[in-house]
């Protein structure tokens, strides 16, 4: 059977990139094994100094030169404290994730939370992030920004949606009035963007899905599906305050959903109305505070300083755990 050329091309482009994979792989596996034990050489070294603080200064000073001298960079002293601190945050060197590499690991060493760390790196690995992934969603607080975290091996909306969501990628200037239709069209611009800051499990439908009904057309603005979840999530834009007319709508959208489109074996779909403005009133006295498959987030359009965010995140949880103490 003859073999056209572009199929021979492709078929030894596969072999090459597959073997360069397995070969980066391998490579990044002994790098943190190597980097681990040397970590635990230093600590083990130090614990047998009398003043351990000016000791292990004065041990990775002098190791640094040494190990620099004789193979080069990446043995700084900063490095050598992120290989102690390394072994001290992950004591167990069959428990390293080898599909993270050590950029990767350098950003979970700066967290001091167990969860935290966790929670970076299920999601770091599940949604293959790239280094600079995860630094921009811990930079962002993306841990805090989950609704609720499972207690359990069941996923649930709860633990996949986030409040706010931060947007900043869009490129959209903040001091500007922006339409609904612009924050749609720049969603669709960067949409490997949004599925990484809108959660795991989503893959993007369609956008202004047409739904007839005997008498009407309805237009939904973005339609998702969780393949984790098992279902699909339609999501309505809006700009300004939030009203009873939006909560209304996105509740209507849904039963069509179900009604319309909807396939046998999809678990019921969700409807979230994305809004930059959020009033918390309507919301506990609106249908959203009734169902367990409609949600109101905010929406920000640029990344706001740490503290400020902070401040949304926390004012968003004691509203929403008041709000699940009244429903119990």
């Amino acid at each position: 059977m003859e073999i056209s050329e572009d199929s021979l091309f492709l078929s030894v482009k596969e072999i090459i990139n597959q073997s360069r994979e397995r070969v980066f792989r391998m490579a990044n596996s002994t790098l943190l094994i190597s980097y681990w034990k040397i970590g635990q050489l230093i600590v083990e070294d130090e614990q047998k100094g009398n003043e351990r603080a000016e000791y292990g200064k004065f041990v990775l000073k002098n190791l640094s030169k040494k190990l620099t001298f004789e193979f080069g960079k990446g043995f700084d002293e900063s490095n050598l404290r992120n290989m102690r601190s390394f072994f001290n945050a992950f004591p167990k060197c069959d428990a390293l994730r080898h599909e993270l590499t050590w950029t990767h690991y350098r950003l979970l060493l700066k967290i001091d939370n167990p969860n935290k760390i966790n929670y970076y790196i299920e999601e770091s690995i599940q949604n293959n992030w790239s280094s600079r992934d995860l630094k921009r969603q811990i930079n962002s607080l993306a841990y805090e920004r989950v609704l609720v975290h499972k207690k359990s091996s069941t996923e649930n909306i709860q633990s996949v949606l986030r409040d706010p969501y931060i947007f900043e990628f869009l490129g959209l200037k903040t001091d500007e009035k922006i339409s609904e239709k612009e924050i749609e069209t720049a969603i669709i611009d960067h949409i490997q963007k949004f599925l990484l800051e809108f959660g795991k499990g989503f893959a993007f439908v369609t956008r202004q899905q047409h739904i007839s009904t005997d008498t009407s057309d309805f237009y939904i603005d973005l339609v998702f599906y969780n393949y984790i979840l098992k279902c699909f999530v339609i999501i309505d834009l809006k700009t300004g305050e939030l009203s009873h007319q939006d909560i209304g709508q996105i509740d209507m959208y849904v039963r069509m959903y179900d009604d319309l489109k909807r396939n046998e074996g999809d678990n019921p779909t969700i409807g979230i109305l994305l809004c930059s403005e959020k009033d918390e009133t309507i919301v506990k006295y609106s249908v959203l505070n009734d169902k367990n498959n409609l949600f109101a987030s905010k929406y920000l359009l640029y990344l706001p300083k740490e503290e400020e965010l902070k401040q949304i995140i926390d004012q968003d949880r004691i509203r929403f755990e008041l709000d699940k103490e009244n429903n119990n």
